[in-house]
Order: structure tokens, then sequence, then C-alpha cells
């Protein structure tokens, strides 16, 4: 899997550093099931993907839903282990963190930027 900092669009300061790009079938099956909260990774970003569920995990999350041109369509804060989304029919793809990784001003409508680091 490739490593990736996530930005905000026009702007230098990362959000994450620490994100790991699950885009084959077994990486976006396993995710960050069965991680413990203390892992070296601060998140995975799904793609193609536009629900997720928590069963299996032991922390919780906090959820970005990106469009096609990596624009937040739908957030979900501090989710817990054992539940579901509903589909996000514009997401394409799914940022998934530690609770608490993504600072609060970011909001639906903000784009990100999503740079490959390896």
């Amino acid at each position: 899997m490739n490593q990736l900092v996530v930005k905000m669009k026009n702007s230098s300061e990362a959000l994450t550093g620490n994100i790991l790009h699950a885009k084959n079938w077994l990486d976006r099956l396993i995710g960050l099931m069965f991680a413990e909260r203390n892992i070296k990774i601060d998140g995975l970003l799904i793609e193609p993907c536009n629900s997720i569920h928590t069963c299996f995990m032991k922390f919780n999350l906090d959820l970005f839903f990106l469009n096609k041109n990596n624009e937040i369509v739908c957030i979900i804060r501090n989710l817990k282990p054992w539940r579901f989304t509903r589909p996000y029919f514009q997401a394409r793809k799914v940022l998934e963190v530690k609770e608490g990784i993504i600072p609060q001003h970011v909001q639906i409508g903000d784009k990100l930027e999503l740079v490959c680091i390896n």
C-alpha cells in the first residue's frame, strides 16, 4: 500500500502524514479491522468506497467521504466499533482516521489534496 499525506487544497499544512492507500480488494476488505489503537498509522484511504462498517474495530473512527474531486461530501466523527454507515452515492472514496486526528475546522465542501510519499 502507498503512504499518503493529506492536506487542505491550496495549503502547505499537512492534516496528517501517515495514511495508507487501500486500492486492491484485499486491502479494502481488511481495512483497519483488528488493528490496535496504537497502530503506527493515522488511518486509511479506501478507494473505491462509499460506505463502511466498523465491525471488529478496537477504536473509534472519524470518516471523511470524498467525491471524485476529493471534495468532502460527508463527515462522520467518533464512529464507534460495530456500526455501519449508509452509502453516500456522491462519494468515491473514504478517508478513515483515528478519532481526533483531523481538526474540527475541516468541514463538508472542503477539498483535500492526497499526496503519495512513497
